[in-house]
């Protein structure tokens, strides 16, 4: 299984032969990564986690990390894992081969033991990396085979999806109230990846729309994301690279979204700014909370009135293959599909006006609903 965070707020992947790890212990051997020379060529930049790590910073504009998301490609991903699926059987074998393949692979005991400490949140963003883009420790072939799964290709799509819709939705809104401040709150996102790649789309598109001033407000439980995110971010603005000279920041709170009150103290404080707020949560609150959190986190948000303009996120799918595919997990995603979830929406404050599919998961993209 694939672990975001601590918490459980990204979402989890079955492998073959990996069913129950929970009993399964391994000895935590941390090793320092360096950098991939032929991406740093690329271009790519770098940030540190909280481990001492480098990880690539991933950037959709950049040809290495883009991903192919067309309804066609979406559709071969599930017959790929339809069919390595049935040749999937769990048994004791599989589960002993499992621990002993493990003890060779860092990012394999990230997933058998999501909570180990030498990864911490940052499991599914190495899996966001992509099996061409791995550093040491996590490029084993049994890494890179792990990141090439149908799963993991899958969680690449729904970033993408996630940054281009929160792009796509902003970029008239900031043309229309040049300099006014941007707030884009991330709820649940750890590094808040999405969020920055929908900076990265914007400042390729139309660079004059980020005069402004910029801020990321982090809402999770998890501290190690939310940290690479700001390292991220401060290399992403170094001179020569992408976000260079922009007037941007990094904040992180402690969030746990089945208390909304936080969320809209911040909506409501940044209300009186009168510029611009969106949301995103990708991988988080709309796949894992529950029906009560989830509108009452869309009512918190919806107390931005006229300035929240959008909010982007991603919806698990409720059909037979996705319900199949997380049957066995610890951690339960909640299967509601977007009939179940634009009512909600709806109830929140918001209508649910556009959706792109991905393997077990819709991204979509809400507007405030007229008053």
């Amino acid at each position: 299984m694939l672990s975001h965070s601590r918490h459980g707020l990204e979402s989890h992947i079955r492998l073959p032969l990996a069913n129950n790890f929970q009993n399964i212990s391994f000895e935590v051997i941390w090793g320092r990564g360096t950098v991939n020379e032929n991406l740093q060529k690329s271009g790519i930049f770098y940030a540190t986690t909280v481990e001492g790590a480098q990880l690539p910073i991933i950037d959709v504009t950049h040809t290495v990390f883009t991903v192919d998301d067309s309804p066609q490609a979406v559709e071969a991903l599930r017959k790929l894992y339809i069919a390595s699926e049935s040749r999937w059987r769990p048994n004791f074998v599989g589960r002993f081969f499992m621990r002993l393949f493990a003890k060779k692979s860092l990012l394999l005991r990230s997933l058998v033991q999501p909570d180990a400490p030498f990864l911490s949140g940052l499991s599914t963003y190495v899996m966001k990396l992509g099996d061409e883009n791995l550093v040491p420790p996590f490029n084993t072939e049994l890494d890179r085979k792990i990141a090439a799964s149908p799963p993991a290709r899958a969680i690449r799509i729904r970033l993408q999806q996630t940054a281009r819709m929160l792009a796509d939705a902003l970029e008239p809104e900031l043309g229309k109230a040049p300099g006014s401040p941007l707030d884009l709150i991330n709820i649940g996102g750890g590094p808040a990846i999405d969020s920055v790649n929908a900076l990265l789309l914007l400042q390729q598109r139309s660079p004059q729309l980020l005069l402004r001033p910029i801020v990321i407000h982090i809402f999770d439980l998890d501290t190690a994301g939310p940290a690479f995110g700001q390292q991220a971010l401060a290399q992403l603005m170094t001179p020569g690279a992408p976000l260079s000279g922009l007037d941007l920041q990094i904040s992180r709170a402690s969030y746990n979204w089945n208390d909304a009150a936080p969320l809209r103290a911040l909506v409501q404080q940044l209300r009186e700014r009168q510029g611009i707020i969106a949301a995103s949560s990708e991988g988080a609150l709309f796949e894992y909370g529950n029906d009560e959190a989830v509108v009452a986190n869309l009512k918190a948000l919806r107390e931005g009135g006229e300035a929240l303009k959008v909010i982007a996120g991603s919806v698990t799918r409720s059909d037979d293959l996705t319900r199949k595919m997380y049957a066995h997990g610890a951690i339960k995603l909640v299967h509601r599909g977007l009939d179940r979830f634009a009512d909600l929406a709806k109830q929140g404050g918001f209508d649910l006006v556009h959706s792109e599919p991905a393997l077990t998961s819709d991204q979509v993209l809400l507007r405030p609903a007229p008053r």
